[in-house]
């Protein structure tokens, strides 16, 4: 029974890390565009009333004090930017205007304060894992997942090196989510393992 045993803890501990997809996300750095669920942060410098978060709707626009709609569609940062530079001139001498976008994206799974964070793009990966808390001891820091619309891509550190490459750069998207997998087959679950063989073993000797 112990020559059992002892194959059987073998066995296991040489047990392989479930497959992993082999899909890897941004590749190339692109362009950035603005995209629905975006959010825009918009500071006009001595204008509080003017400055904030807007978010950008599913056609493409977001509703600012007294301009009124602006859409954002094929639109780089610094248009949308003048444009509201000009509108404000209307109203103010010469406003200085910044214009800077935001993600909101998902960090689930294996962290220790996983939700929704709104995030700026030129952060990189490993920062919003870090914002949730960091990775849990049982955390697969290698095997980073990103899930968008029902479909589940591998952001694959040791390839592309995506932990040191910003979320524009990635290509992620508002809305999309980050799952930090748990490794698969932990220390712990092997001493958990280890102790329900041992009290097995103790109920069958007493029943012998």
């Amino acid at each position: 029974m112990l020559k059992s045993l002892s194959f059987l803890i073998v066995l296991l501990a040489g047990i392989p890390a479930a497959a992993q997809t082999q899909n890897v996300v941004g590749a190339t750095p692109t362009a950035y565009t603005l995209r629905p669920g975006d959010i825009l942060q918009i500071t006009v410098w001595g204008q509080p009333t003017y400055s904030g978060q807007f978010k950008i709707d599913e056609t493409g626009r977001f509703q600012y004090p007294v301009l009124g709609e602006i859409d954002t569609s094929d639109k780089p940062l610094r248009q949308i930017r003048d444009e509201l530079r000009t509108g404000l001139a209307e109203i103010f001498n010469r406003p200085f205007v910044t214009v800077n976008p935001q993600f909101n994206i998902a960090v689930l799974g294996e962290v220790r304060s996983p939700g929704l964070f709104t995030v700026d793009p030129t952060l990189t990966v490993l920062d919003i894992v870090a914002m949730a808390g960091g990775p849990s001891a049982n955390g697969n820091m290698n095997k980073i997942r990103l899930m968008r619309a029902g479909q589940t891509m591998n952001l694959s550190f040791e390839a592309d090196r995506v932990g040191a490459r910003t979320l524009q750069d990635v290509g992620l998207q508002s809305g999309d989510q980050i799952m930090v997998p748990r490794r698969g087959f932990t220390g712990d679950d092997l001493r958990t393992l280890l102790s329900v063989i041992s009290v097995g073993l103790s109920v069958a000797i007493l029943l012998r």
